[in-house]
């Protein structure tokens, strides 16, 4: 370990940022460098620490990434300066408190290796003396001082003052206290302005969804993550053309004014001279390096909020409620070329198939309905599942006539969901699909999907790609691997928090499971295919390559029901079944009798089944365990109810209550399906009679929820709904201005006093035209 952070140190600062013990930091890091997971370690050794959960744990777990990056790059440096023969105790001392890896890049600059510089050359040309002498006495002419060091390659006065302000220049933007500054001054003062890349291309019709943004300034620390997205993919499309402004140059002349020495207003001979290389060192590196640093902030800054708000969405689809073992009829809905179905029965096999044509240009309506009919009666179909793409609601509007058809011939008719597509496509193609249903044309697997979904969304949404699932926001502008991290770690905690059927599940949902591989994946479905369902989670340590420490970490969050022993349905981990033993010696019951027993269980005091390795947060898990063995998180499964005649935006009208389902929460507010093709958006302003400052505190995606239609533009296919049913579109409409009003007057940063422009219109505008939602 270098010898800027011991262990000691790391855990101490990871202990301060989390806000808790350094012991329980300590025992989190040793047991992640033994190779376990975050939801092994957060759901069985909480002893060791201190029940950090899984949200603590994955902070944890980054930052100790970081922190032994910064240590490792700190001791190069310091390996680097002290073969140069520079490495003093002052700047070593400098390295060891710099706690940022920015800080120690600022302060290696100066000995960085680098490319011959004009400020190096102008050195071996002996100009420093020239460049110092002048700082320390500006009353004698530059020129005059400057004919002394003519001469060999220094041709005239001229040449050696152009040298002397290179290596000033260089000494500035080399100072790592001024770097610092600045780059923090230009970050708290700075805006970024937007304007269109050129005339012509701000006529063309793919620049109008950017048009917003052609007339736009922001100050950089209030701009959010939805906003530099949308300008950053203007520019990429080379649609915008941005400007990072740092504000008054005044301040940062003085800033490195005084770095140098440098009095500006001082009367002496060498004062012009010196104010002017105190600019030229501002416009010519320091400006540049600071716009620099301010784009790679902001965008980080940027994606990092992007990503939470991908995390939080995925998270609520994963854990939406599932309909359970039903069989269900899928529909994945079409036009020209039909829509497609799949029938799917109670463990998500599929059953039968067909493709029918009720819409146009075929309108086959009744011969489409008799198809499902058959299908409803045939494989007795409890649910069906609408896929909420193109014709959507027209499918929507059959399989509610079939339904009303049923019941009124007397019999049982099915309920029917809409069920979102995103991704579905991206699984159809995929290599799993093809091995899982080699039979079904590639359409037909989409039909299979979408009834999968509504059967056990998180089953099915683990095998596509997280980035597919699409409830990001703007997530295709962030950089894939920060993106592909955060998901992941979304997916694994959502898998280990639900559980897996050790029986049932696919090798993706398997490869989920804390501490199984991909590959083990495929060796457990593997085992089980050869030798038949597994009785008992002992059975696991038979499988190929799954040794003693995959059995620890991934054994507690598989389930086997129906088997030898029924903890083994439960999250109780194998390790900890002597304490249900010694729960039911002390008891006096068969475990027959204890399970599910509520009075029983709940009389048990916690503190009285503990020891030395299993301590009251294990025992106290164990007993609940015990009430509810293998309890579903997940909420009870509930569907929204489309309003009949309500297919088109047409079709609405201002004050219209309607239901619908959240299909994705960003930073602004919340996009709701009310059955009519387009999302509606609910401003954060309309979500509530308080102040909302994310709009996850309010909804989560798969929510079923009522709102009030505020506002209908027809015209650009926008809706506004408020979640506030008492509001007035008269209300609504005072809080914000018309679709198409002037440019809102520029606001004034309450910070910093400058002014700045957001776009006309709602944030939605502005998002919808940069391609964020439907």
């Amino acid at each position: 370990m270098p010898e800027s952070l011991t262990v000691k140190s790391v855990n101490a600062r990871l202990a301060e940022e989390l806000e808790v013990g350094e012991s329980q930091v300590a025992a989190a890091v040793r047991l992640l460098d033994e190779g376990s997971t975050v939801p092994f370690i957060a759901r069985y050794r909480k002893e060791a620490t201190g029940s950090l959960d899984d949200g603590q744990l994955r902070t944890l777990e980054e930052r100790l990434q970081y922190l032994r990056e910064l240590d490792a790059r700190r001791a190069a440096v310091l390996a680097s300066i002290e073969e140069q023969g520079k490495l003093t105790d002052e700047l070593r001392a400098a390295l060891l408190a710099a706690d940022t890896k920015s800080r120690v890049e600022d302060i290696y600059l100066p000995y960085k290796p680098k490319r011959r510089t004009k400020a190096q050359i102008a050195r071996e040309a002996g100009l420093e003396p020239l460049a110092d002498r002048l700082l320390a006495d500006p009353t004698p002419v530059p020129q005059d001082v400057a004919a002394e060091f003519v001469g060999g390659e220094v041709a005239s006065p001229e040449a050696a003052l152009d040298g002397a302000r290179h290596i000033l220049t260089e000494r500035v933007a080399e100072d790592a206290e001024l770097v610092g500054a600045v780059r923090e001054k230009f970050w708290s003062n700075g805006s970024l302005r937007t304007a269109p890349w050129n005339d012509e291309v701000a006529k063309s019709p793919a620049a109008q969804k950017f048009r917003d943004y052609f007339e736009f300034s922001e100050p950089l620390d209030a701009m959010p993550s939805h906003r530099v997205l949308a300008v950053m993919r203007g520019e990429k499309e080379e649609v915008l053309a941005l400007t990072f402004d740092g504000g008054d140059d005044a301040g940062y002349h003085a800033m490195i004014a005084a770095t140098l020495g440098v009095d500006m207003a001082a009367a002496s001979a060498a004062t012009k001279w010196l104010v002017g290389t105190v600019e030229w060192a501002w416009r010519t590196k320091l400006m540049i390096s600071a716009r620099v640093d301010a784009r790679v902030r902001l965008r980080k800054r940027a994606e990092e909020e992007a990503v939470a708000v991908f995390a939080r969405n995925l998270k609520d689809l994963l854990l939406a409620a599932p309909a359970g073992n039903r069989t269900t009829l899928g529909l994945d809905p079409g036009f020209r070329t039909g829509v497609k179905v799949a029938v799917v029965d109670g463990t998500g096999k599929v059953v039968d198939t067909a493709t029918i044509y009720p819409h146009q240009p075929q309108r086959q309506w009744d011969s489409a309905k008799s198809v499902l009919a058959a299908l409803v009666a045939r494989h007795g179909v409890e649910l069906i599942a609408v896929g909420n793409g193109t014709a959507s609601r027209e499918t929507d509007a059959l399989a509610a006539e079939l339904i009303a058809d049923i019941r009124a011939a007397g019999a049982e008719a099915p309920a029917k969901a809409m069920v979102s597509e995103a991704g579905a496509s991206v699984y159809s193609a995929s290599a799993y699909a093809a091995r899982e249903l080699p039979t079904l044309d590639v359409t037909l697997r989409g039909a299979v999907s979408i009834a999968r979904r509504l059967q056990d969304p998180l089953a099915e949404l683990v095998k596509i790609e997280p980035k597919s699932i699409g409830v990001g926001q703007y997530q295709h502008d962030v950089t894939p691997g920060t993106l592909a991290r955060s998901l992941d770690a979304v997916v694994e905690d959502a898998v280990n928090a639900v559980g897996v059927d050790l029986n049932t599940a696919s090798v993706p949902l398997l490869a989920r499971v804390s501490g199984v591989s991909e590959t083990l994946a495929e060796a457990i479905v593997a085992y089980r295919d050869k030798t038949g369902p597994f009785r008992n989670r002992k059975a696991l340590l038979e499988v190929p390559r799954l040794g003693a420490k995959a059995f620890e970490q991934c054994a507690g969050f598989l389930r086997i029901r129906g088997g030898d022993d029924p903890i083994d349905a439960s999250g109780v981990h194998p390790e900890a079944y002597p304490v249900v033993r010694r729960i039911l010696d002390r008891s006096g019951i068969t475990l027959a009798e204890l399970i599910g027993n509520e009075r029983a269980l709940r009389s048990l005091k916690p503190g009285e089944f503990a020891d030395d390795r299993f301590g009251v947060p294990t025992v106290t898990d164990i007993l609940a365990e015990l009430e509810k063995p293998g309890r579903d998180p997940r909420p009870a499964f509930t569907t929204a109810t489309f309003a009949a005649g309500v297919e088109k935006i047409a079709d609405l009208k201002v004050g219209m209550v309607l239901e619908g389902v959240v299909t994705n929460v960003a930073a602004f507010g919340a996009f709701v399906d009310v059955g009519v093709h387009q999302d509606g958006l609910v401003h954060v302003s309309a979500m509530a009679d308080r102040f909302v400052s994310d709009p996850h505190e309010v909804v989560r995606s798969g929510q079923v929820v009522r709102v009030k239609v505020v506002d209908v533009d027809v015209d650009r296919q926008r809706i506004g709904l408020s979640l506030r049913l008492n509001d007035t579109p008269q209300r609504d409409k005072a809080k914000r201005p018309e679709r198409g009003t002037p440019p809102r007057k520029p606001r004034r940063d309450k910070d910093s006093g400058r002014r700045s422009t957001p776009p006309a219109g709602s944030m939605a505008d502005a998002l919808r035209k940069a391609g964020f939602g439907k």
